[in-house]
């Protein structure tokens, strides 16, 4: 029996094809294994703090996995939510929960399947870490991103600095505007593991 991937393995991922492999083998158990088991609270978090703050449809749902940001999205009234991630076992995951328009595969490291200011908004939750992807994907998801759109990208505490996501977004400063960093914990009291007290910010901006 193949092994159940586990946190740690996310956290040492380093290429796009380390994701890729990653989340095949964790695409059918990740809802059970991770996010319910750990009381994972980040994607919901997420959703609240954009449509708190304004965020509008359609929205770019940013290394969307399973679907668990888009699926609060829909609790919370969001309709036209498009989805975008690297696993496209991921993606057929998603797909069974009829919150999503539309689905593509998608790098980060690359261009994007989308035009240019496509969407009134970004949601990313859990994305932006060590071993996912670092701030020069920030370029890209503001090319698709329409003029005053709202961006809404969790972001591990521990790497908002070593990893370059704070001098990034004082490098786009003249790119986007209205820029706060609520803190939040990514799981819940049920959590257990080293993991469970890991804390970010959910960076919102707009583009200018």
């Amino acid at each position: 029996m193949t092994k159940s991937p586990m946190l740690e393995d996310a956290y040492a991922l380093r290429t796009p094809q380390d994701s890729v492999k990653l989340y095949a083998d964790w695409a059918g158990s990740y809802d059970s294994d991770f996010a319910a088991a750990n009381d994972y609270q980040l994607p919901r978090l997420v959703a609240e703090h954009y449509v708190r703050a304004g965020g509008q449809a359609p929205v770019l749902d940013v290394g969307a996995g399973t679907g668990l940001c888009g699926e609060e999205l829909k609790r919370l009234g969001m309709s036209d939510i498009d989805a975008t991630d690297i696993s496209q076992d991921m993606l057929d995951v998603a797909a069974d929960k009829s919150v999503y328009r539309r689905l593509f595969t998608g790098d980060l490291t690359q261009r994007l399947d989308a035009q240019d200011n496509t969407y009134a908004g970004i949601v990313s939750s859990g994305t932006f870490t060590t071993g996912h992807v670092g701030p020069e994907a920030f370029d890209e998801l503001l090319r698709v991103t329409r003029p005053g759109g709202l961006l809404a990208i969790s972001i591990n505490a521990k790497h908002y600095q070593a990893a370059g996501f704070e001098a990034k977004l004082k490098a786009l400063s003249g790119a986007i505007t209205d820029l706060t960093l609520p803190q939040e914990r990514f799981y819940g009291p049920d959590a257990n593991g080293e993991h469970k007290n890991d804390k970010g910010v959910i960076a919102l901006f707009r583009k200018s």
